[in-house]
């Protein structure tokens, strides 16, 4: 059988698939088939956290999905979903609805679902110890760095070898709580820095699925990013 025989052949089932059964189950044969990239951004679900430090990673997502034209809109995996595709490459973008703390449900749910390897996840999220708006790129290696969402990433998946998109919120002031700090809302000074940084957070998920890991370590990581000055 040639090339184009297993072609008509993979088309001819398709149509069966739609035919007969879901466009759920459709769906999934494809995602077998060509693989798919899972972006899930950190955060907490509620309008009383949306503006808050912890929830950028749902900002990264937000902006995304506004890019790509994909609605977030299908609640499965207990988080918040949209698919769709970029470049030829299958996309689903994730909100996770667990609360931060347990986040890693929701990926593990993913994961086994379609079969992935932890090279088709890239997670997006608040570092307390990076400047105020700076993007850093990271597969693998050292460990949550007192983030309870990638700390719950980390045990469900049992390695740490997936890609982090990290933003930086900076440390709180003074003698102030982590906790309590990164569930306040930025404020209009620190917004003004934090956005500019989602925007940045979101070119190297992109970078990601066409260029790579390596390449986008090297380009984002690699680029000098203004110091903030934090109030």
């Amino acid at each position: 059988m040639d090339k184009w025989e297993k072609e008509r052949t993979f088309l001819s089932f398709s149509f069966f698939l739609i035919r007969f059964f879901p466009v759920s189950s459709f769906r999934y044969f494809l995602v077998l088939r060509f693989g798919v990239r899972v972006i899930i951004g950190l955060g907490n679900p509620g309008p009383e956290y949306r503006k808050t430090r912890h929830n950028v990673g749902f900002w990264v997502v937000d902006v995304l999905a506004q890019r790509w034209g994909i609605r977030l809109s299908r609640r499965a995996f207990l988080s918040l979903t949209g698919d769709g595709q970029l470049k030829g490459e299958k996309v689903l973008l994730v909100q996770p609805e667990t609360y931060m703390n347990r986040s890693g449900e929701t990926a593990i749910r993913i994961r086994d679902f379609y079969r992935l390897e932890l090279s088709d996840f890239v997670v997006v999220h608040d570092d307390l110890d990076l400047p105020l708006g700076r993007v850093r790129v990271k597969r693998g290696g050292g460990g949550a760095g007192g983030n309870r969402g990638v700390a719950s990433l980390i045990a469900a998946f049992g390695s740490k070898e997936f890609v982090r998109i990290k933003v930086g919120i900076g440390r709180p002031p003074g003698r102030q709580d982590p906790a309590d700090f990164v569930l306040q809302p930025f404020t209009p000074q620190e917004e003004a820095s934090i956005l500019p940084a989602v925007d940045n957070a979101a070119d190297a998920v992109e970078m990601w699925i066409s260029d790579g890991i390596e390449k986008t370590m090297a380009a984002v990581n690699g680029t000098v990013q203004p110091e903030v000055e934090q109030p």
